[in-house]
């Protein structure tokens, strides 16, 4: 497959690495911009593959309830313009849908633009706002919800919006309990609940993806085996200028290694982290780097996990949504969680305004 500018654009956006970077990831994974995040990661190069979600066009998310507060509907419905999503008939429509979801026996969304609705179908209605409005509306997706205890957080007017649905008694303490946690999962968008969410495979990837990362950053490797990755780079591998570097370093007494990085030629770097691909095999049987490994790996789930992250309202700043859950009952569950972000994967058309504005004068 090619590699265009396109593709390396939005390999870059997604990741936030530099362009040449992009590049030849796309160019080692054959233009696939899935493997070339997985890429970029293990090369320690991408600094923020979670943006691969961005926010990238405007709208409303809205969330409706049942009667009996055991239902709950969530949509999101996009505009093209920021200003269209604060119009009061926009927002009116939104709030509609969100309630004719309650009804809806699917999540799938041409299913439900084929809903009764008004004098026609969701689809005509959504047609004639379009018509008033100006702007190209769609109805992008839907979810539905039912448990015990069902409770909802909508942050910043309406750009995110959580659902937490739990199993147990529907008490105060409860319910309140479950909508402080609907603010976590707004402000931290777990992608789990629990680690029993992640399936084998998945664990098998990001244990992989973890391990080739630290050996691509020998630096940050347990300092016996960084040593020995020094000895052997400076047996021939390396330049006489970096190897000098290192003598220079290793004799002075007082110097922090953590430094040692900055004194060095990229070249050297780069050699280091070869050496420590090479000796891949050796490396991971040793029990120090397998902890090292197992300790970033948790702390990546950590993370994703909603009941492994640590509540936001903590008053010791370590105690986990699981603990906080459990001191409200005990027979207390997460059945489901579900979170929208208007706009989350999204490529918005970017526009330069006084260019817009020049372009019209000429043509006028």
């Amino acid at each position: 497959m090619a590699v265009t500018a396109a593709l390396v654009k939005e390999l870059r956006e997604m990741t936030g690495a530099g362009m040449m970077d992009c590049k030849k990831a796309l160019v080692e994974t054959d233009g696939n911009i899935e493997a070339a995040v997985d890429y970029l990661r293990e090369k320690g190069l991408a600094k923020a593959a979670k943006k691969a979600g961005r926010i990238a066009a405007e709208g409303l998310v809205k969330i409706a309830f049942a009667a009996d507060g055991k239902t709950a509907a969530i949509v999101e419905v996009n505009s093209e313009t920021d200003f269209v999503s604060k119009n009061e008939e926009f927002v009116q429509f939104v709030e509609d849908l969100a309630k004719l979801a309650l009804t809806a026996e699917t999540t799938d969304i041409e299913a439900f633009k084929a809903m009764s609705m008004e004098e026609g179908t969701v689809a005509d209605v959504l047609t004639a706002k379009i018509a008033k409005i100006g702007e190209n509306l769609s109805v992008r997706r839907l979810e539905k919800v039912t448990a015990d205890v069902v409770t909802s957080y909508v942050h910043g007017g309406g750009r995110i919006g959580a659902i937490v649905a739990g199993n147990g008694e529907a008490t105060d303490a409860v319910k309140e309990a479950l909508t402080n946690v609907a603010m976590q999962v707004a402000a931290m968008n777990p992608q789990y609940v629990s680690r029993n969410d992640i399936s084998a495979e998945e664990l098998v990837k990001m244990h992989d993806i973890t391990l080739e990362s630290a050996l691509n950053d020998p630096f940050t490797l347990p300092k016996p085996i960084l040593n020995a990755l020094l000895d052997k780079a400076v047996a021939g591998v390396w330049s006489e200028e970096d190897t000098a570097i290192l003598a220079e370093k290793r004799a002075d007494k007082g110097f922090n290694f953590n430094y040692l990085p900055n004194f060095l030629s990229e070249d050297a770097k780069a050699k280091l982290a070869g050496l420590a691909v090479a000796d891949k095999a050796e490396i991971s049987g040793n029990k120090i780097f397998t902890g090292l490994v197992d300790g970033r790996v948790s702390k990546q789930l950590k993370d994703i996990c909603l009941l492994d992250q640590t509540y936001v309202r903590a008053e010791d700043g370590k105690q986990t949504v699981a603990q906080y859950l459990g001191t409200v009952s005990k027979e207390l569950s997460i059945a489901k969680v579900v979170r929208f972000e208007v706009g989350e994967g999204i490529e918005k058309k970017e526009e330069n305004f006084a260019e817009e504005v020049a372009k019209q004068m000429a043509n006028a």
